[in-house]
């Protein structure tokens, strides 16, 4: 078990992790990808990368919760779906932690640069693609897919991560919704995979609450100013946004591979 830091930081540090936090919810409760922000910034404060990881979760839980709360209230998020893939996601991360315990996940960053350079040359590509809400309702091919799809991002969000609100928001627009609900709905799903990861997180003493808390209040107001921001401009807003945060984490990535 990690040995937790217990003096609360610095007010610098804390300054610090409150904009980090800030930002990286504002991204994710849109399109995902704010745990390229939250986890680097976590790792250069000094903590161990399964303390990093569990912290971050702890943080990004709230922000999580935050923005599927404000995007379950715009009437955005499919209660007839969420019924189903929120305890695919929520157990499936469980299990991703349990095995990230006991195999190292960086094997992973190959397949993961390929399946988003797929996700975003197939989004490129089909530039009229989720643009209507295309949705015509649950049937048992799509709850089958979809619970698949739950389950297998969210074992990998607790296991690895980079990438799974993307992965989700791209899953949501292949069952036919636009790039605005289907960002609500992978939020919904998201902050779900957060949630079973970091309660196992907290079981086995990989979370530092005194970065986690200060953090995780700033994560509550960036996902809230993202997800009225997303709510506002609509899907000419989330797709742009979703393209480039995509393009960094192919970058980071990559950059990540090359240097070792």
């Amino acid at each position: 078990m990690a040995e937790v830091i217990s003096l609360f930081p610095s007010w610098d540090m804390v300054l610090y992790l409150v904009l980090m936090g800030f930002v990286a919810a504002f991204i994710d409760s849109v399109v995902g990808g704010g745990g390229l922000i939250s986890v680097p910034a976590l790792l250069a404060t000094g903590l161990d990368p399964v303390l990093a990881l569990g912290t971050n979760k702890a943080a990004a839980v709230m922000g999580a919760a935050m923005g599927a709360f404000t995007f379950f209230r715009s009437g955005k998020v499919d209660m007839s779906l969420m019924m189903y893939l929120f305890p695919a996601a929520f157990f499936g991360s469980i299990g991703g932690v349990v095995v990230l315990r006991q195999v190292p996940p960086d094997f992973l960053r190959p397949l993961v640069v390929v399946l988003l350079v797929v996700v975003a040359v197939y989004s490129v590509m089909k530039k009229e693609w989720g643009r209507d809400n295309n949705y015509n309702g649950l049937t048992p091919a799509i709850l089958r897919l979809s619970l698949l799809a739950s389950g297998i991002i969210g074992f990998y969000d607790g296991f690895f991560g980079p990438g799974a609100g993307s992965f989700l928001l791209f899953a949501f627009l292949l069952i036919g919704f636009d790039f605005l609900r289907a960002a609500a709905n992978a939020r919904a799903i998201n902050f779900a995979s957060n949630l079973g990861s970091v309660l196992f997180f907290i079981l086995i003493g990989e979370v530092d609450f005194s970065y986690s808390i200060p953090m995780g209040l700033s994560m509550i107001a960036g996902a809230k100013c993202g997800a009225v921001m997303a709510l506002k401009k609509g899907a000419a807003y989330v797709r742009p946004l979703f393209l480039i945060v995509t393009s960094v984490m192919i970058g980071k990535q990559i950059y990540t591979l090359i240097t070792g």
